[in-house]
């Protein structure tokens, strides 16, 4: 496990108060703004991704991300969902965000509305893993995302390969991705590339969860 020496002073205070970024530390219950700002921008990738491939002749290629149809909850949801049943630092949504790119960056699919969940569900639960003091297992985490513990396990291998293990993030990489994230309170990020992801062929499988964890994921 690794740790990220994420002081205010290193990090714009400025983008601190925006992402609210301290948030659990002072003790507040509601959700922090960088959930919907990742979320704002997960979702208009994808919109650009799959309005892409609908108009050229590109074809998407399948993989151990990838379900039959997009899940029933938006991504701004599954965000939230994710947030409030892990308990892991808003922090951590920063970091997924850049395993992400790291991961996208080095394969040859679009990231769409098949694909995304399964991304997020597992990079959130890298990061947790790599930047806070405590998270929970993988069959926790399956329960959140709506999958079995045996896909939550081969989706963390997916990921961990697909960026060589290069889980370390610096503060100024960290700063770059809080900037990034903060211009979407006015949409001025422009998208300059596709977001990529690789992978193999598979499908989610849906199961009851417990009480506090119900499935939410579709084939």
């Amino acid at each position: 496990m690794g740790t990220l020496a994420l002081e205010q002073e290193e990090v714009s205070s400025d983008t601190y108060h925006v992402l609210e970024l301290k948030q659990l530390e002072n003790g507040s219950k509601g959700i922090p703004r960088v959930i919907s700002l990742l979320a704002l921008l997960l979702e208009r990738l994808v919109q650009e991704n799959e309005k892409f491939l609908e108009n050229s002749q590109i074809k998407d290629v399948i993989t151990v991300f990838h379900g039959l149809r997009p899940p029933s909850l938006s991504i701004q949801q599954y965000i939230e969902r994710i947030f409030k049943y892990s308990y892991c630092s808003p922090s951590c949504f920063v970091v997924s965000l850049i395993y992400l790119d790291r991961f996208m960056q080095r394969g040859n699919v679009h990231l769409t509305s098949l694909n995304v969940h399964r991304l997020l569900i597992t990079s959130v639960m890298t990061a947790a893993k790599f930047v806070d003091d405590a998270f929970f297992n993988n069959a926790y985490y399956a329960k959140v995302g709506g999958i079995s513990t045996k896909e939550m396990n081969r989706l963390e291998l997916k990921l961990l390969f697909g960026i060589d293990f290069h889980l370390n993030v610096s503060l100024t990489t960290f700063g770059e991705y809080c900037s990034r994230l903060e211009m979407e309170t006015t949409g001025a990020i422009q998208i300059e590339r596709l977001v990529l992801a690789c992978g193999i062929n598979d499908s989610w499988s849906s199961k009851e969860e417990s009480a506090k964890c119900t499935s939410t994921v579709a084939r």
